[in-house]
């Protein structure tokens, strides 16, 4: 059903027609839908849906209209809601809304539900434990597959990885995997001891998020077990959330890289002054930081009023100069997140680039003296002075952007902040010098 049919029923009241559509889609699909309803059909279409439906569409909806829904339920239809989601998805809902909604919702569900979900909300943001779930299937140690079978039957609602679970002593200590191939392939009476494997990257509730993402990409995992700092099993982080993880680990690098302040809304749901907050700081430093090459330029005022050509070629030299040092950092930064390289890479990472700048400023420095010569009919000397800067300016580019970020990721920074804006201005500062150094010794200024 698209939306401008849903809203051409709802107009017409055909609440019936619409509650069967509905219960025939996607949760995905009735998501993408809810979302773009004005307030005033929100809730009155989320209640068309089946009671299952319904948790299984609100877990799939964006922060702002699952805040509008739970706002809108009644006590009964919140606790539904919130004891039918996984525990990891409530967490997740509760940290996006104001401290006294969330104390008014946990009031309302049950003893357990809440300190199941409180238990999430105290582990540190971007940390494995606020990301796990606490619903799993966990065997112990001794058991045999026809009584691990039966276990798993009892605990079916537990159920939140399908590839496998996981064997505990008495203690609830992780001591291995067994796969669901194994326990349908396998004698009944087979000990769960037998079958299981070590499991090679047990994940802890204090590692970072970008760390866990980083293992479910190198190993293909679908899912992994959460143990605490004892090593005693207490959740379960899958490929779902994993998913979620890269794409918003992807896009603050993004945020960075362009000099904005990281957010975690969408684009259409964040507002005007909120973009601005996000977008402002990095501006008024990068401002601050060019008037350094205001300064370099009025030191050598003189120079250039000597020599007033050589003005017409500053902006080539400085756009030159920060493509090359943004190309450099900005593959360096994505070798650094998918841990192709690492510091102690740093000598062969400057030789290579050392390379390739070589082959860059050789043909761009030819390249721009013929065009000099032919087009712009400027000196042999002047068009040697520009380009001997430009050769100068690409090779050490290209060392800046490739070393910054790797200097940041080794005292613990974040590399996208090392990205275009932040080396292009140390770039235009360094190419300047380098011109009026060369252009003072060819030219006697």
């Amino acid at each position: 059903m698209e939306l401008n049919v849903l809203l051409k029923l709802l107009e017409q009241k055909k609440y019936e027609a619409i509650k069967i559509a509905l219960n025939e889609m996607n949760e995905f699909d009735i998501a993408s839908i809810i979302n773009d309803l004005d307030d005033e059909y929100l809730i009155r279409v989320f209640r068309l849906l089946s009671k299952d439906k319904a948790t299984e569409v609100f877990t799939e909806l964006d922060n702002d209209t699952q805040t509008k829904l739970i706002t809108s339920m009644s006590k009964a239809e919140s606790k539904e809601i919130i004891e039918g989601m996984f525990t990891d998805d409530a967490a997740d809902l509760f940290e996006e809304m104001p401290a006294m909604l969330v104390t008014s919702l946990l009031a309302n569900v049950s003893k357990d539900t809440r300190n199941d979900i409180n238990k999430l909300l105290k582990y540190p943001d971007n940390s494995a434990g606020s990301l796990m779930a606490i619903e799993y299937i966990h065997l112990k140690k001794g058991l045999t597959i026809k009584e691990s079978i039966e276990r798993i039957r009892k605990q079916k609602e537990e159920f939140v990885s399908y590839d496998s679970f996981f064997v505990t002593d008495n203690q609830r200590k992780l001591l291995g995997t067994v796969s669901i191939k194994e326990i349908l392939t396998n004698d009944p009476e087979t000990l769960i001891d037998d079958i299981m494997e070590e499991c090679e990257h047990p994940i802890n509730t204090m590692m970072d998020q970008e760390e866990v993402a980083n293992i479910f990409q190198d190993y293909n995992y679908s899912s992994l077990p959460v143990v605490d700092m004892e090593g005693r099993l207490v959740g379960v982080i899958t490929i779902d959330d994993v998913v979620d993880i890269i794409e918003e680990e992807a896009t603050e690098d993004m945020e960075k890289m362009a000099a904005i302040l990281p957010t975690d809304k969408a684009y259409d749901k964040i507002t005007v002054w909120e973009t601005f907050k996000a977008r402002i700081p990095w501006l008024l430093l990068l401002m601050v930081s060019a008037t350094f090459t205001g300064k370099i330029i009025q030191g050598f005022e003189k120079q250039l009023a000597t020599f007033t050509i050589l003005t017409a070629f500053i902006p080539m030299l400085m756009d030159t100069g920060g493509n090359c040092g943004g190309q450099a950092s900005v593959s360096i930064i994505r070798a650094l997140s998918l841990n192709d390289i690492e510091f102690k890479d740093i000598f062969k990472v400057i030789f290579k680039e050392f390379r390739i700048a070589i082959l860059c400023a050789i043909v761009l420095a030819i390249c721009n003296f013929f065009k000099m010569l032919i087009i712009d009919r400027v000196k042999v000397l002047v068009a040697l002075v520009v380009c001997i800067t430009l050769a100068i300016t690409i090779v050490i580019a290209k060392l800046i952007g490739c070393t910054l970020p790797m200097f940041a990721k080794r005292i613990g920074l974040d590399p996208a902040v090392m990205a275009s804006p932040f080396i292009t201005t140390i770039v235009d500062a360094c190419s300047l010098l380098i011109y009026f150094t060369v252009a003072s010794i060819l030219l006697g200024l």
